[in-house]
């Protein structure tokens, strides 16, 4: 990792304003971009509501895995709103500017709901493991209670992490205030400041291991379990049952850590700013898209809570 060189104390400039500049290289696109992404929006709004709606009225899914399910979705509702609407503002009217507390506080929501949702994912596929693994403890083991603590400790455990990354990122001084980027993330951040950050550099990987690789490792260690107990199972139909269950979540989680990972843990070079542009575009907009599809069509319960919910609307 080369260091910066440090730029002369009267060039340092205190930057209140930056210029997001998404897809700004494409200006025949603005209104095609802007169409394209107000679908997208509304899609993953409509399925990641719907998924959470019928999680929670549906007596049939009122079960451990769906409650994480819903959670889920309503964590993705949070994730896509704390960066859509800002490009389409952006897209719409041209104006690019944001303040620096309004980028700070876009780059602290992104991280913490990142976060989040790394350790949610940890936490659904420990819930899996439990039970393909121990089915006859599961009722005990994954209680309505110990259900709500796993959720909130998802939901808060990298509030202080995040919001102190955040902190010692935007105490740099800034020698530009472009960033390539469709919203404020650290990598096109780090790219504008002064001087050497090796030390913020490093402390962004520790956070990412942290909250990235370590939840991962946690989650191959269960599908590792997982994959060995359904392969004893003695009927055909049974492994295809036990896999089932599992093969949402797991399409899930290559989506958006596959993109994760790369973004935040591969090095840097000069002409990354595209690459991470396209990779930050799965994990913060692919993956919310495609999760209400992943979890319906291969779930025989979802689509069977989803008819009778339409089923009783339309005959009402």
């Amino acid at each position: 990792m080369k260091p910066k060189e440090i730029q002369p104390q009267e060039n340092l400039t205190k930057w209140m304003e930056f210029v997001l500049l998404d897809f700004a290289d494409v200006p025949q696109l603005q209104w095609f971009l802007f169409a394209l992404f107000l679908v997208i929006y509304l899609c993953i709004l409509l399925g990641n509501g719907t998924i959470f709606l019928i999680t929670k009225v549906v007596p049939a899914l009122q079960t451990p895995m769906y409650f994480f399910l819903g959670n889920f979705s309503f964590l993705e509702i949070c994730y896509v709103s704390v960066t859509i609407p800002k490009m389409l503002s952006n897209l719409w009217t041209q104006k690019r500017h944001i303040s620096l507390v309004a980028c700070a506080t876009q780059m602290c929501f992104v991280l913490t709901l990142g976060g989040t949702e790394c350790v949610l994912l940890a936490v659904m596929s420990y819930d899996r493991y439990v039970a393909i693994c121990n089915p006859l403890h599961y009722p005990l083991v994954m209680n309505p209670k110990v259900c709500v603590q796993l959720v909130t400790g998802s939901w808060v455990s990298g509030i202080p992490v995040m919001i102190g990354q955040t902190i010692q990122i935007f105490s740099l001084p800034f020698c530009a205030s472009r960033i390539n980027h469709f919203f404020c993330d650290i990598p096109p951040i780090l790219k504008l400041a002064c001087g050497n950050t090796f030390i913020n550099e490093l402390l962004v990987y520790i956070v990412a291991v942290l909250f990235v690789t370590v939840p991962f490792l946690l989650i191959l260690v269960s599908y590792g379990k997982i994959i060995s107990m359904v392969l004893k199972l003695p009927s055909s139909s049974g492994r295809a049952k036990a896999f089932s269950t599992c093969s949402s979540h797991l399409t899930v989680v290559v989506l958006f850590y596959g993109s994760a990972i790369i973004t935040y843990l591969r090095p840097k070079t000069q002409d990354t700013a595209g690459t991470d542009k396209v990779l930050s575009l799965f994990y913060t907009i692919v993956t919310p898209l495609f999760n209400p599809l992943i979890y319906s069509l291969r779930n025989k319960e979802v689509i069977m809570a989803l008819r009778k919910l339409f089923c009783k609307n339309f005959s009402s």
